[in-house]
């Protein structure tokens, strides 16, 4: 069994600049095929706007709410939602409310700074 708790996983901050903490990742803990996340972002701020060559995210939001930009979309993400985000769609969520915006982000395969690539938002019309 293969068992964590996020009260005593460090959190660091992620090349998208959200705050994350690792909680389940095969390179720490030894689990074999995806990694699961809880980041964090504060009130007013923005992760910045990336894409992941090979990895396929789910976000699920725990509490807050936000705008998600995902490919061409821009939609309205709150407690309890769940986002598919395929490989090589662009993305960035942006808490546009007044408390701190929690999600849980499960990779599959695991999360990696190799396969996250930063964008810049005119970007986006170049990936269609």
């Amino acid at each position: 069994m293969i068992r964590t708790s996020c009260k005593t996983v460090e959190a660091y901050i992620t090349k998208d600049g959200s705050s994350i903490r690792e909680l389940m990742h095969p390179l720490v803990h030894g689990n074999l095929a995806q990694s699961l996340a809880e980041a964090t972002v504060p009130a007013g701020s923005t992760t910045l706007l990336h894409r992941h060559k090979v990895t396929e995210e789910i976000y699920h939001i725990l509490s807050g709410c936000g705008l998600m930009i995902l490919g061409e979309e821009s939609i309205f993400v709150e407690e309890g939602d769940s986002i598919c985000i395929h490989p090589g769609t662009p993305h960035n969520i942006k808490n546009t409310g007044e408390e701190e915006l929690r999600l849980l982000c499960c990779c599959s395969p695991s999360y990696s700074h190799e396969d996250t690539e930063i964008l810049e938002l005119n970007e986006i019309q170049d990936h269609r």
